[in-house]
């Protein structure tokens, strides 16, 4: 069994993700090779069909009822990558198969994709792993949570758990270019108001250094230069070579409760730990970067 801080191959990699969603699969793609086997859950049992056409054996999970094929994979796994929000009642991996992930011999390395929304507001100031939570919304309540408890599952297995605090996630089919493509970009000006970002091939390659290191502990996984959303769409159009939307005052704009509730939070997340420890190297360490590249390689649909 590996222990922290071991080396973990490339090659030979026996990967079971739990949620095998946007950044996930993203994370797949990234470890991919000839000698990697993936295994993965999903609720929806038509897209568990399409994953199995794509090589991936898929297992219907609903995260209350145990899945007895779901064990025989977890048996099988190197690594395990977690990519499931709580629910009411918790975490539902370590719900309803904990015990078999404890059980799981040949696990050398644990990842568990969780956000930055665990420190919440700190008025645009800068937080880093030291910076005590604070979280404010139910959601990053659950997520704190669930991050205490895979540490505490690490702890007890000697399996290292990296907990990946992700911000704001875009990348292809999901950016400012589609927005405003599709005519839903708006840009909502709060003063003050700045938000990080991660790009998914980031984070795609952080969950590979973080196997490959045998990392342990909490890292932000975001990018340099947190920026006002409505620069974002600014400098999308600008790009693109049409108008960008009009300004809207966040006070006044009409918005749901929960896309209001994410400008409850204010602050300015580092992301150097991620640097120095996982030696990730961002390829899209700011927005206009990232944007840039995205337009110029056609990355953005």
């Amino acid at each position: 069994m590996q222990t922290d801080g071991a080396t973990v191959r490339e090659d030979g990699v026996r990967l079971f993700v739990f949620g095998y969603g946007y950044s996930a699969a993203a994370a797949v793609r990234r470890l991919a090779g000839p000698s990697t086997e993936v295994a993965a859950t999903t609720r929806d049992p038509a897209k568990a069909e399409a994953m199995r056409a794509a090589g991936i054996d898929a297992i219907v999970f609903d995260g209350r009822d145990p899945a007895p094929r779901l064990r025989e994979a977890l048996a099988r796994a190197s690594h395990v990558l977690v990519s499931v929000a709580p629910g009411e009642a918790g975490d539902p991996v370590l719900n309803v198969h904990g015990a078999d992930l404890a059980l799981a011999r040949s696990l050398a390395s644990i990842v568990y994709l969780s956000t930055v929304g665990v420190y919440g507001d700190h008025g645009g100031a800068w937080v880093d792993e030291r910076t005590p939570e604070k979280p404010v919304s139910a959601r990053s309540v659950a997520r704190l949570a669930a991050e205490a408890r895979w540490r505490r599952h690490g702890a007890m297995t000697k399996v290292p758990v990296a907990i990946l605090r992700l911000s704001g996630i875009y990348g292809p089919g999901r950016n400012a270019f589609v927005n405003l493509a599709d005519g839903t970009a708006r840009r909502l000006v709060k003063p003050g108001q700045v938000f990080n970002r991660i790009h998914v091939d980031d984070i795609a390659e952080a969950v590979r250094l973080a196997f490959r290191k045998g990392a342990d502990g909490v890292f932000n996984v975001t990018d340099d230069e947190p920026s006002p959303p409505q620069d974002v769409v600014a400098h999308a159009a600008a790009l693109m070579g049409v108008a960008p939307p009009p300004e809207q005052d966040f006070e006044t704009a009409d918005l749901s409760p929960m896309a209001r509730s994410f400008y409850g939070e204010n602050k300015r997340v580092a992301n150097a730990r991620s640097k120095r420890e996982l030696g990730l190297v961002y390829g899209y360490p700011n927005h206009r970067v990232a944007l840039e590249r995205m337009w110029r390689e056609d990355g953005w649909r």
